[in-house]
């Protein structure tokens, strides 16, 4: 151990902040506002993480500044994330670890988002299970949520599910901790949690829970929904149900100050052509869910035989991220590199897509390979200088010919 036996008043041990260390120092490597990262960290982990503890322990720590980074969103808008520094998020952690072991028994059996055991696949699979049962639903959209978190609520919430004083203290206090923005002028936050924080998913899993979870299971027992953060899908049986569902869902939000997206938040008939009621064709009949489509799709039985169902692959959005990720790599100015440099560069990019898009209709993905192998075919025109990509195209063809397994997704069959 790195420490000292010294004890402090708050019941917050060394062991703690080292376990949390270890989870912080294998996630995100970006440096928060000080400059100071987990390699610098990792040199003297005494020099940061002892007075971190001393700090923690005694009740005298404060959080500094958040530092405001910005992703692009699409549609020319922009993602505001608030990154911590990485001694912020190891003391994140250490409540987060303790806050969560209280309140995760709690949690509904439907709510995926941030929890141990539960994943997007689950979400996306069980969302694909209820569409079949039920043909309508709520595509519910919460405006800025991350942004829009009252903090007055969030304490009253968090004081039901615990009354430990040192967590109630931190939680609040990283609530409220300001803003540094890109021009580096400071803002004090009055409400919201700032995307990018190790303890914010948590505090918003237990808000969502207290104002959605926990209520329709209570007022509409028989309503069965999927929540991942504060992406929400409620399953309904008509669309009388669904538009009184949607009319208790925006009163129960404004309760706590959120607001649901006009535009996004929609209500979705699943419809399949065996079904003899048709919606009118004002309502949609597809929505998206953690980078999925959900829309009426033809479906195979074991037996060979063909019938329409209402299933989930890879959303164009997705594609669309994707491709735009592939292009920004450039891979076909790489001529000083040789074709296995490429693929290992690109494996674990490949293989990650593959693992999250491939899960529901792995033949979806056809047209974001074929935009990847555009960019393969220009490499080998480059490297090779072909007159025409009709030649480059001819060469790949022959490579994949002789190594169909150079590229991870030219194993799974993409290789037109």
């Amino acid at each position: 151990m790195i420490f000292g036996l010294e004890t402090k008043t708050q019941p917050i041990s060394k062991e703690q902040v080292w376990e949390s260390w270890k989870r912080i120092r294998t996630g995100g490597k970006g440096a928060g506002i000080d400059g100071i990262t987990i390699s610098d960290i990792d040199k003297n982990p005494r020099k940061y993480l002892y007075p971190l503890w001393n700090r923690l322990a005694s009740g005298s720590y404060f959080p500094p500044p958040v530092r405001e980074a910005k992703i692009p969103k699409g549609k020319g808008k922009d993602r505001r994330l608030g990154i911590p520094t990485v001694i912020d998020r190891v003391g994140q952690d250490v409540i987060r670890a303790e806050l969560e072991k209280i309140v995760e028994p709690t949690f509904h059996s439907s709510s995926f988002g941030y929890r141990p055991g539960k994943s997007q696949h689950e979400a996306v699979e069980q969302c694909a299970c209820n569409c079949w049962e039920r043909w309508y639903v709520v595509d519910v959209d919460i405006k800025g949520f991350f942004d829009h978190i009252d903090h007055e609520q969030m304490m009253r919430i968090l004081r039901k599910v615990t009354n430990k004083r040192h967590i109630l203290m931190y939680c609040e206090r990283w609530l409220k901790a300001s803003v540094q923005m890109e021009d580096g002028t400071e803002r004090k936050r009055t409400e919201g949690s700032p995307q990018g924080g190790v303890i914010s998913p948590l505090l918003s899993n237990i808000y969502l829970h207290e104002v959605f979870d926990s209520w329709l299971s209570t007022t509409q027992p028989h309503v069965v929904f999927e929540r991942f953060a504060d992406d929400i899908i409620i399953h309904t049986r008509s669309i009388e149900q669904s538009e009184y569902i949607l009319d208790k869902v925006r009163e129960r939000m404004k309760q706590y100050s959120l607001e649901l997206n006009k535009e996004k938040t929609k209500i979705v008939y699943c419809y399949r052509t065996a079904r003899f009621y048709k919606e009118n064709k004002d309502v949609p009949v597809s929505f998206d869910f953690l980078g999925f489509t959900f829309k009426p799709r033809k479906c195979s039985r074991s037996d060979g035989q063909r019938f329409w169902g209402f299933r989930p692959s890879i959303s164009k959005k997705s594609q669309k991220r994707i491709l735009g990720e592939i292009k920004k790599l450039a891979i076909h100015k790489w001529i000083d590199k040789d074709i296995h440099f490429l693929a290992n560069a690109l494996a674990s990019k490949i293989r990650g897509w593959i693992n999250y898009y491939g899960k529901f209709r792995i033949s979806e993905m056809q047209t974001l390979f074929r935009g990847l192998n555009k960019r393969l075919a220009r490499w080998f025109r480059n490297k090779y200088r072909l007159k025409t990509y009709g030649h480059s195209y001819g060469l790949m063809k022959r490579v994949i010919a002789s190594y169909p397994n150079t590229f991870i997704h030219w194993e799974y069959g993409f290789r037109s």
